[in-house]
């Protein structure tokens, strides 16, 4: 915790060590595929040359029924965060938590004051009513990290109005089987942003490809703030790659072993005392337990990392989240959790 509040520039990466059980980050195992990689690699060939973003914008754009010119390709949603921050002049901006920290963050460093709207737990369900009618930019995210909640679409449909920019960070939508309640699709919705990256998925962190739907006139005011040619070429490659039907069709596959694996391993660690939040839709579970800090550092020391929650607004040193793996490496957690608890 800093001295004005949760450190909003921790994330899980910090966690880690080259000796520890990675529970931390959030990032699917085993990736990226074969495939991928092999697209990456082809694209070094072209290096030499200034990257082109055309076609994987067009990817993109038929990937969600979109128009390439409501399509800006970003490194990563971080930059979305970063771009949004510079070009945007709130008067009353609302990020609502517990969600990822680089959107108030990124509002914070470029000089905007913040609001809050914490979510009670333990549901974490998200309700319109409790933001501000007054407030013109609302960040959120769905599912959001670190809770796992999916919030229904519905629910964030009410959120959009003019003269209003909604923020809505999908980082996770694939996670979701079919990437129900997503909006990356809706162009109809006043001052909506949908943001997205291939981060998580498909095991690109040190790549960092993600993109921003929004309409025309946004993304162009938001590539007006980007540096050129901030997306590298073997990213564009990738970016492309991941809307291919083979790719979204591996996607989804992994989105329906993800919600049997998540569900059995929620099952263990509540039989081991911890408190589940419950409905986890991502690829990572919030729980919590008492004298859950004194857990982390005894985790650690047995070799496992695992993802402080005290760095979240809304959250405190109870809670912990913890990433879904594969069968065997979450049984290594869960003995560990007996062992010690």
């Amino acid at each position: 915790m800093g001295a004005n509040g949760p450190d909003l520039r921790h994330h899980g990466d910090s966690e880690t060590g080259p000796d520890l059980l990675d529970f931390a980050v959030n990032v699917r195992a085993d990736t990226p595929p074969p495939w991928l990689a092999e697209r990456i690699a082809a694209s070094l060939a072209d290096v030499a040359a200034y990257p082109d973003p055309a076609p994987a914008r067009d990817a993109v754009a038929r990937r969600h029924g979109r128009d390439p010119a409501e399509v800006l390709l970003t490194a990563g949603a971080a930059e979305a965060f970063v771009l949004l921050a510079r070009v945007l002049r709130p008067r009353r901006a609302v990020v609502v938590h517990p969600q990822f920290t680089e959107p108030e963050a990124a509002l914070r460093a470029a000089g905007h004051p913040v609001e809050r709207v914490v979510l009670d737990a333990p549901h974490f369900a998200l309700d319109p009513a409790a933001v501000p009618a007054e407030a013109d930019l609302v960040m959120v995210g769905n599912p959001t990290n670190p809770t796992s909640v999916l919030h229904p679409a519905a629910a964030l449909e009410r959120l959009a109005r003019p003269g209003r920019v909604l923020v809505v960070d999908e980082a996770f939508a694939d996670c979701v089987p079919g990437e129900a309640e997503s909006l990356a699709g809706r162009g109809d919705l006043p001052g909506l942003v949908v943001l997205r990256s291939l981060t998580k998925t498909w095991g690109l962190a040190g790549l960092r490809a993600g993109y921003v739907l929004a309409g025309a006139d946004t993304v162009e005011e938001l590539a007006g703030a980007q540096p050129l040619w901030s997306v590298s070429t073997p990213a564009l490659a990738a970016t492309a790659a991941c809307c291919e039907p083979r790719a979204l069709a591996e996607a989804e596959a992994w989105a329906r072993r993800l919600t049997g694996r998540r569900a059995e391993f929620a099952a263990d660690l509540a039989d081991c005392g911890l408190h589940v939040t419950p409905d986890a839709a991502a690829s990572f579970v919030l729980v919590h337990t008492a004298g859950g800090e004194s857990l982390r550092h005894r985790l650690r020391e047995a070799g496992i990392a695992v993802r402080r929650g005290d760095t979240f607004p809304g959250l405190g040193p109870d809670w912990l989240r913890v990433a879904v793996r594969d069968r065997e490496t979450s049984l290594r957690l869960t003995r560990a959790l007996a062992e010690l608890r």
